[in-house]
Formats: structure tokens, C-alpha cells, sequence
């Protein structure tokens, strides 16, 4: 056997989508079979190591993230995304959320494959979200029919600007667990500890810090060596999943588990989230967004805490985390003292890494064999 023939290529892009790296596949290029289309991924990614040295994973749950990428099965979407979150140390590919950061990447990527036809100006690219069953559409810059990478659009947790690519979320309440809250209530206790559970893209459990006796402004370094803490909320963790309609999460990366406090930058509330057993660089995208709804709500958690505007259909929630601030924009409906979230807006920014083959062993998975 040849060195060549002992490796599999594989067409991938790799990109970054807003704060997070990921390689990006045509869906026609990975096994149909789920099984082996895992034991594909793995192999990409180097997993399980911690270090994912044998593949172009890098270490952290950030940067070891795929888009699988298709034209779409629905009239109302281009295309549909898969997102797989491979995760580093265990020998496991997690299809059980969205991720809204990846999404960045997804209309550019849909562009330079050429699943969508770009337009002079800018191109909307409508986004079938296989994960939950959402669309999502994104509003990618191609001057010339192009796409444009570089811009003046700047977001916290990466450096340097880029274009910007504004998203539009619809239909997001509920769209893991069933409901916007999937206890049916806006607060339990849970191990003696008050939380809100909620899902509007994110499955998420909100914890006051200082019920856990911390600020909520430790730096992610100090929460990542915080063994008791993080011990005490992954308990709350499998506690709730049941209670969520998630059923045992022991071995999922739902709910993700949010630390919530006072603002301190001018923002409307500042998180400290785990994804969901390391504290996040930033915040998801989504994980943002039902954030950023559970402080527009009276009763949960946030209460008392959240400094947001008390009136208006379409809401600015500055959402602070430890590398900045993650503006989402709410629009609102129902009664004023009970508002229903209608959609979600926000900002994101990608460019593309670099665009080629990755190769796998022959002995993971051998095309047309």
C-alpha cells in the first residue's frame, strides 16, 4: 500500500465563526452512515486526547467544533447545517445542540462552495439548522459577487475586525427542549440552589453566583481550577436534565450551566458560562440569547440583578462575559408584563482559514468503500 493510499483526503474548510474555529464539510463528502461518519470526525479532529495532536482539533471545546453543510431539504432554507461538537478527551460526537457562533461561518461557506449564488451588494443565506429543527438567516457581504471578509465589524473575544454578518434567528423558544422554560416555571431550586432553566436556541440553567458563593467575576482560569464549584454544578447539571426534557445529560454537552451577576461594565448582565464543564472564553451565541431573555423576564434569576429597559418591542441586552460584552437584540410581543420573545437579532463576524483536504487513516474510512 502506497502512503498516498493509506490516508483518506477529505475536501474541508476551516474557518472561524465568530468566537469559535471549526472545520466545515459538504455533507456529500462524509459517510452517510452516522457511525462511521463519527469515526471520521473523531479521526479529524485528533479526539480523544486532550491535546488532539493526531488532528486538527485544538484542545479546547472552542476550536473542536464541525459544520456539515448541504443544500436544503426544506423550501424555506438554502441550506441545511448540522453542527457536531467533537469532544476532545472522550471518543464522542455530540449532535444534541445548535451552535450559533459556527453558524457564522455557515452563509460563507454555502457561498464558496457554491450552494448559494452570491449577489453584488450583500447575499442573505436562509440556514435550515438540522440540530433543532430552526432557521436561521445570515447576511454575508460579496461585494462584486464576492465574498468579503475583511470589514470594520469588531467583537469581543476576537481580535482585529472583519465584515460584519448580521444573523436573524426565528422561532428559537423551545427549539431543544419543547418550551421557552422547560419546567414550566421561571424559577426552581434545584440542590437548594434557585435556578431558571430555559431554552430559546441554548438549552441553559442560570445560577446566581453568589448563591454558590462566588462573584461572578472570577477570571475563567480561576473557575477552570474551581474543582468544588464546578463539582456542585454539574450535580445541578444532572439534576435538572430530566426536569428539562433532556433526560440524563451525563453524557451530552446540554444544558450548559451559567453563572449570572450584576453588570460592571455598563452592560445588562454579566455571565460566567460553562460549555458545559469549561468556563467559555465568551459566551455562546445562542447561550446569549436565552441569556439575554431570561433578564427581559420578571422572575428568574436575573431579577434584581439585570439592568434592561422596562418598555419597548425590540430590546438591546448588553451581556457581559470575560473577554467583553455580546449585544443581542430581543423583539418582544404579548403583554407588557409578561412578554413573548418573537425573535433574535446579533452580530457576528467569520474568515475563512483555509480550504483544502484533511486526511484520515484508510483504516477509519476508505471513500466508496
Amino acid at each position: 500500500m502506497s502512503a498516498l493510499s493509506s490516508q483518506t483526503r477529505i475536501p474541508c474548510m476551516m474557518m472561524r465563526g465568530g468566537t469559535s474555529k471549526g472545520a466545515y464539510f459538504l455533507a456529500s463528502d462524509l459517510p452517510a452512515d452516522p457511525a462511521a461518519r463519527d469515526r471520521v470526525l473523531l479521526a479529524v479532529m485528533g479526539s480523544p486526547d486532550p491535546r488532539q495532536i493526531d488532528g486538527i482539533g485544538g484542545a479546547d471545546p472552542l476550536t473542536s467544533k464541525v459544520a456539515i453543510v448541504s443544500r436544503s431539504t426544506r423550501s424555506d432554507a438554502d441550506v441545511d447545517y448540522l453542527f457536531a461538537q467533537v469532544v476532545v478527551n472522550e471518543a464522542r460526537v455530540d449532535f444534541g445542540q445548535n451552535c450559533g457562533n459556527i453558524l457564522a461561518g455557515v452563509g460563507p461557506f454555502a457561498i464558496e462552495r457554491g450552494l448559494v449564488d452570491a449577489r453584488r451588494g450583500s447575499t442573505q443565506v436562509s440556514i435550515h439548522m438540522v440540530n433543532t429543527g430552526q432557521i436561521a438567516v445570515a447576511t454575508v457581504s460579496t461585494p462584486g459577487g464576492r465574498v468579503m471578509y475583511e470589514g470594520d465589524a469588531r467583537i469581543d473575544g476576537v481580535p482585529g475586525t472583519a465584515a460584519a454578518i448580521p444573523l436573524e434567528f426565528r422561532n428559537t423558544a423551545g427549539s431543544t427542549c419543547g418550551a421557552l422554560l422547560p419546567t414550566g416555571r421561571l424559577m426552581d431550586t434545584i440542590k437548594g440552589v434557585d435556578v431558571t432553566c430555559i431554552d430559546n436556541g441554548m438549552p441553559l440553567v442560570l445560577i446566581r453566583a453568589r448563591d454558590l458563593e462566588r462573584t461572578g467575576y472570577e477570571t475563567r482560569e480561576q473557575l477552570d481550577a474551581d474543582v468544588e464549584l464546578k463539582s456542585r454544578i454539574e450535580a445541578i447539571r444532572l439534576a435538572v436534565g430530566p426536569l428539562m426534557n433532556l433526560g440524563d445529560v451525563s453524557a451530552r454537552t446540554v444544558p450548559k450551566m451559567c453563572l449570572v451577576a450584576a453588570p460592571r461594565n455598563n452592560g445588562a448582565i454579566c455571565t460566567r458560562s460553562f460549555i458545559p464543564h469549561r468556563c467559555h472564553a465568551s459566551i455562546g451565541v445562542l447561550g446569549a440569547v436565552s441569556v439575554a431573555t431570561a433578564a427581559v423576564l420578571s422572575g428568574t434569576v436575573c431579577e434584581g440583578l439585570a439592568v434592561v429597559s422596562a418598555d419597548g418591542a425590540h430590546r438591546q441586552v448588553s451581556v457581559e462575559h470575560p473577554t467583553g460584552e455580546f449585544t443581542v437584540e430581543l423583539a418582544l410581543g404579548g403583554d407588557p408584563g409578561k412578554p413573548e420573545v418573537l425573535g433574535a437579532a446579533l452580530l457576528r463576524t467569520a474568515r475563512w482559514l483555509f480550504d483544502g483536504v484533511v486526511g484520515i487513516p484508510a483504516s477509519v474510512w476508505r471513500e466508496g468503500a
